[in-house]
């Protein structure tokens, strides 16, 4: 009878979380071979000797006791890793989280109803700002479809991350303030953030219980940019966010002292919606280019970015717009869901606001003025002198691959995302001479605040292949036996870690609970082996699949000899966003990109050539 009346009356958002399984520990010895044969390609024969000693001595020795104190660690925690995750991927580093963390990407809109021109920043705004509260409105009343993989009902926690949801920066550690709540949990902060020519403004989105509408949007925002553009600049405290953790920890903690009222400001912007950035530059783009908006959207004017913040919104000032988020609250797809949401809804609209252009007398938006001194204003000075500094070392290209994409690759019956991280081997390959080893970003959510798990890209299959694909002896059916063996290896791997069964997180377990316990470094964390093959975030190629939308997204490389590469993949075309760090002379976000379209046409002939 129970199971009658759920079906009959729709399913809720956060249903399903209490029944998700635990993120389960894989076995020791399995977890071992793993990763054995993913440090095979970095090494020769003499060093793969050495390396596989040390993980026979770990599997015997210490590694059984970690072992043995992770899985009794899991019996008491639904998610073994959560917390550990959170704090040791995120909120520990030190470095500006904001240019090395945040992750972003424009949106799509230049593709059909919004073509770069300029004073169309606040009306696209308005209409883009309207969809978002939507959003956020069915969040709030659990009605955003619950996501599945096949059967399998995927965590939806991270949902509750996008909006009113900020990062708190500690002298030795970050905190996450999240602070909204659905309707049947309570009240929900309900105000916007806007940053606009260094100044910091709030309005409310509800008025007298109703929430407001893209003309009244237009109003509060056409009041911010009035008064911006005729008055003198603000102090742009918004760039202290991109300063290194610790440092703005500190001056937060100054601003603080300095004004008690600095604090109910500061948390004023943790607890909104999310922050709109009003941006003055007006970035080039094209359906086929999307670079500069990409790159500006990322490393734009920092006085316009609250950087913590799970959300930012940018508009630029010829309409076109950008995502900017903290990456520490959520992964790519819980944003492109929503994202994917608002352009449906636009798309169906054209771009327009079709509804009563009734404003009604709502409050103008309130200035946030916070009390500064002398100190706090050189330092925003300095923040934004290094900010520059760095991110004017950034190499960043996103471009469309446009002869084919999704559909021609599923008719040859292979995996798109394979494809892509094998056509980025072989490029890597072609590019530097040697394997690269590479992160790619596999999702846990089936279990229960599952996140990420690595799939190791670069395989003893991945680079057999591309070894003949570079040796003028080897013949084409010769080379599609081995392509086909390293997309059944990628393939499986991708299984196995999206069911919990993947190897790093659970090596990471195991040095995290040695470190707990006080014990020295066991020795296979300290081999040359474990950096050489990308362990311990030493990946020189960072990419994730940021799906099958219009949504592409990114992020920096993760070392300063890396890429950071992510694509999405339509049915016409596959969309990239490389990335590299200039100051490296054997790095070329550029070159890596174009070839990698090149070994695109090279794999499609291989299937062709096959046929003949």
């Amino acid at each position: 009878m129970e199971k009658q009346v759920l079906e009959s009356s729709e399913e809720r958002t956060f249903q399903y979380q209490d029944s998700l399984p635990s993120l389960p520990v894989p076995p020791l010895d399995e977890s071992l071979s793993k990763y054995l044969d993913a440090v095979k390609p970095f090494l020769n024969q003499e060093e793969y000797q050495r390396t596989e000693d040390i993980v026979k001595k770990f599997e015997n020795g210490i590694g059984k006791e970690l072992h043995q104190k992770l899985l009794e660690r899991a019996k008491t925690r639904r998610n073994w890793l959560e917390d550990w995750w959170l704090n040791v991927a995120y909120l520990d580093l030190r470095i500006s989280t904001q240019i090395h963390c945040n992750m972003g990407g424009p949106g799509p809109y230049i593709e059909h109803c919004w073509p770069p021109k300029e004073g169309t920043q606040i009306e696209r705004a308005c209409v883009n700002i309207w969809h978002t509260l939507k959003y956020w409105d069915l969040l709030r009343a659990e009605k955003v479809p619950i996501e599945r993989s096949g059967d399998a009902v995927l965590d939806m926690n991270q949902f509750r991350m996008l909006f009113c949801t900020c990062k708190i920066p500690g002298i030795t550690r970050d905190s996450i303030g999240s602070y909204f709540k659905t309707e049947t949990e309570g009240e929900c902060p309900s105000h916007l953030t806007v940053l606009c020519r260094g100044r910091v403004f709030a309005f409310d989105t509800i008025h007298e219980g109703n929430m407001v509408t893209p003309p009244e949007i237009f109003r509060q925002l056409t009041y911010i940019q009035k008064r911006c553009h005729s008055e003198p600049d603000g102090p742009g405290l918004a760039a202290l966010t991109s300063n290194e953790r610790t440092k703005w920890a500190e001056l937060r903690e100054y601003l603080i002292d300095l004004d008690p009222k600095n604090l109910t400001l500061l948390e004023k912007i943790q607890r909104s919606l999310f922050v709109v950035c009003l941006d003055d530059s007006s970035p080039h783009g094209t359906p086929e280019d999307y670079s500069e908006i990409t790159r500006l959207g990322l490393t734009g004017d920092p006085t316009v970015r609250w950087g913590d913040k799970s959300y930012n919104s940018i508009f630029f000032s010829n309409g076109t717009c950008s995502a900017f988020c903290d990456h520490s609250p959520f992964d790519a797809m819980a944003l492109i869901t929503m994202l994917s949401y608002a352009e449906k809804k636009i798309l169906e609209n054209e771009g327009k606001w079709k509804g009563s252009d009734k404003v009604r007398d709502i409050p103008w938006p309130e200035e946030l003025v916070f009390t500064v001194d002398q100190k706090i204003i050189n330092e925003i000075g300095r923040t934004k002198e290094l900010y520059y500094k760095k991110v004017s070392d950034l190499h960043l290209v996103n471009y469309a691959f446009t002869s084919f994409g999704k559909a021609l690759i599923r008719k040859k019956k292979l995996h798109p995302d394979t494809f892509v991280q094998l056509a980025l081997q072989l490029a890597y390959y072609k590019c530097h001479g040697r394997p690269g080893c590479c992160y790619e970003t596999a999702m846990t959510r089936r279990f229960y605040h599952g996140r990420t798990e690595t799939i190791r890209s670069c395989t003893v299959e991945a680079v057999e292949w591309c070894k003949s694909m570079l040796d003028p002896s080897n013949s084409t059916y010769e080379r599609l036996q081995l392509m086909h063996k390293a997309f059944a290896k990628h393939n499986k791997m991708r299984k196995e870690c999206e069911n919990g069964k993947g190897f790093d997180r659970h090596l990471l377990g195991l040095l995290l609970i040695a470190q707990e316990q006080g014990l020295p470094v066991p020795e296979l964390y300290v081999d040359n082996a474990f950096t050489a093959s990308g362990g311990g975030g030493n990946f020189v190629l960072s990419t994730s699949l940021t799906g099958y939308t219009r949504f592409g997204g990114s992020a920096l490389p993760m070392v300063p000899h890396g890429y950071g590469f992510f694509y999405s993949i339509r049915d016409d075309r596959i969309i990239i966003t490389c990335s590299s760090w200039k100051s490296c002379p054997e790095t070329d976000a550029e070159v890596l990109c174009r070839t990698v379209f090149q070994c695109f046409q090279d794999m499609l002939q291989l299937t062709v050539a096959a046929q003949l």
